[in-house]
């Protein structure tokens, strides 16, 4: 059947002449409908209107009902592996990005909600990293008005003599992350001393936790699979704070959200230093994987929780630094070995397994001509 229109007649603003199927005209009408969606209910109280879909559930909620599911899931978490007890001072490494931003704001309001009774605190590091370090340290100033917590702020010229400018410029940006990670790491530690606090939270998140199990697969370190994905660390010796990680079940994406709609003031630019990074392949590999199924990252974690090592393989023995006193399984902890390193002019010294020259670094022994021209060596 075909239909006579008039020349100039519209359809939706779709100009029709001639002849035309009553078929052509029902899909001129229908194709150039608007699209109308109905709104989307919260799937949780069925009231209000639903803004975001869970990327760890699929669920989709609306601002209240994420927000208490967010907030609920890490108290659940913090429950059930004990993390804290009454009376404990609690620092929360601090470094104005989303996660310790979000942890900060959630930590205050659960404390505040369920009376864990513990006493919180800012701890940050200044790596010494110009354009970078210096903006996302006045984001941390600005939370500490905020949320009404004592800060703390440790850096690395004051602790080691060196920032991480000084760094790079003599190691190159191939393996700069191994310095900033050790560093850190003892830095956190010196700076909870500094307070008295008795533990340290993170705001290491469930990617972060997923990428950590994937690098440890890739590079075939045993001992670091075996403890990456525990939420808490008992203290390892003098010098060293427990750690925990409430977040540790909480997706990035959802991180972002509740900082997103909850109005949070974070720092957001990614380091300077780290697009070489080893870590951004595992991201970038979970991130694919996490696309075709959000379980993924659940997936890898419960995976590396639950790996046992066969008897009989050998693990490093937990010890002390014969130099620093801080924990380490080697005659000389990491960080005074790349410390030793860049004092010497021999960058590489901390790279690699160089545990053999342990002894000759402790008694000040020259190094031959051969090691020294190897340790110089750097790949720019």
């Amino acid at each position: 059947m075909r239909i006579q229109v008039r020349k100039g007649a519209y359809s939706n603003g779709i100009m029709m002449s001639g002849n035309i199927s009553l078929y052509q005209m029902c899909k001129c009408f229908t194709t150039h409908l608007p699209t109308v969606r109905m709104p989307v209910l919260c799937s949780s109280c069925s009231e209000k209107r639903a803004v975001l879909k869970r990327p760890k559930t699929g669920h989709s909620l609306c601002k209240a009902c994420f927000f208490w599911a967010f907030e609920e899931e890490v108290h659940q978490t913090i429950v059930a592996a004990k993390l804290f007890k009454p009376g404990e001072t609690v620092g929360i490494a601090a470094s104005g990005g989303k996660d310790s931003t979000v942890l900060a704001h959630v930590m205050k309001l659960l404390n505040e909600r369920y009376s864990y009774g513990l006493e919180l605190m800012l701890i940050s590091v200044d790596e010494g990293i110009t354009g970078y370090r210096d903006d996302s340290l006045e984001t941390v100033k600005r939370n500490q008005q905020q949320y009404e917590l004592p800060l703390k702020i440790v850096s690395y010229e004051e602790l080691y003599g060196w920032t991480m400018d000084a760094i790079v410029k003599q190691v190159g940006l191939k393996n700069n992350c191994t310095f900033c990670g050790v560093f850190r790491r003892q830095a956190l530690d010196r700076g909870a001393i500094m307070l008295k606090v008795d533990k340290i939270c993170t705001g290491h998140n469930a990617d972060d936790v997923a990428e950590t199990v994937l690098m440890n697969v890739l590079r075939g370190d045993i001992a670091r699979l075996r403890r990456c994905t525990a939420i808490s660390t008992a203290s390892e010796g003098d010098g060293v704070v427990p750690r925990c990680k409430p977040l540790k079940y909480a997706y990035e994406k959802e991180i972002v959200l509740y900082a997103y709609f909850k109005k949070l003031d974070y720092f957001s630019t990614e380091c300077i230093y780290s697009p070489n990074a080893y870590r951004g392949y595992a991201r970038t590999f979970l991130k694919d994987l996490e696309s075709i199924r959000p379980s993924s990252i659940m997936d890898i974690i419960h995976s590396g929780e639950n790996l046992s090592v066969r008897e009989g393989v050998k693990m490093p023995v937990q010890g002390t630094c014969n130099r620093c006193g801080y924990i380490s399984s080697q005659a000389l902890c990491k960080s005074c070995v790349l410390l030793e390193g860049l004092n010497r002019g021999l960058p590489k010294l901390g790279i690699g397994k160089h545990h053999r020259l342990h002894e000759k670094i402790l008694s000040q022994q020259p190094l031959t001509e051969s090691e020294e021209r190897k340790l110089k060596s750097v790949d720019f």
